[in-house]
């Protein structure tokens, strides 16, 4: 839902550089929030976080990661029965072949292991810039890029680093604008931000530290 909000303001470099400090401050353990214990794991559930919450994968892959724990199980799985599996988080026909499908792919092409390149990842199935982002930098640990999903492209727009709307855009904005060695710190900083203060559609302006460098900050949308 796009947001009510005014002309886009720039935050200036060293006030972006303060907001960095900040979040660096406020979360020192930010994470991906999609349990894992491998690789396959994490591609599995960030393709199944597509229109649905992180709590909600969770609840389906703890039940699901113990059926399957190859990209072969995967790719041997039952579609029908898959759909049902996974029916709670939403568009279930359409991950169901991203996921089969790239596990089939895994199989053939990376004897069953999930690639560790951009180029390679997103020859999967159901995976993008924004799944490959969150397996390389959260398993790999390679800076590759920076993660857009809702909560990012949200904040950087309203923090004023990006008035792009577009995520391939926010994306190359945000990676022209935030160091590289905080490129995976901070996508998981300004996500967990994103959850806990910066609400779309209530965010709480007033009990947020990044307040005073906000330009959206008591304005119409925030």
């Amino acid at each position: 839902m796009p947001e009510a909000e005014g002309p886009f303001e720039r935050i200036p470099e060293p006030a972006l550089q303060e907001v960095l400090v900040e979040l660096g401050r406020l979360y020192p353990d930010a994470d991906c929030e999609l349990r894992h214990e491998n690789a396959l794991q994490l591609l599995i559930a960030t393709i199944l976080s597509a229109q649905s919450t992180d709590v909600r994968v969770n609840q389906v892959t703890e039940t699901l990661f113990r059926r399957y724990r190859s990209a072969g199980d995967f790719a041997a799985a039952d579609p029908a029965v898959f759909e049902q599996e996974i029916r709670t988080t939403g568009f279930f026909r359409n991950k169901t072949k991203n996921v089969l499908g790239a596990a089939r792919k895994m199989v053939d092409d990376f004897g069953g292991e999930v690639p560790d390149t951009m180029e390679e990842l997103v020859t999967l199935p159901g995976v993008a810039r924004k799944t490959a982002n969150v397996v390389l930098g959260t398993w790999f640990g390679k800076p590759v890029g920076v993660v857009v999903d809702t909560h990012i492209g949200r904040l950087a727009r309203r923090l004023g680093i990006t008035p792009e709307t577009a995520p391939v855009r926010v994306e190359r904005d945000l990676m022209n604008r935030l160091p590289r060695d905080q490129w995976i710190s901070m996508g998981h900083a300004i996500i967990w931000h994103g959850r806990r203060v910066c609400s779309a559609r209530r965010p709480d302006c007033g009990n947020c530290t990044l307040a005073g460098w906000c330009p959206r900050n008591g304005l119409p949308g925030c």
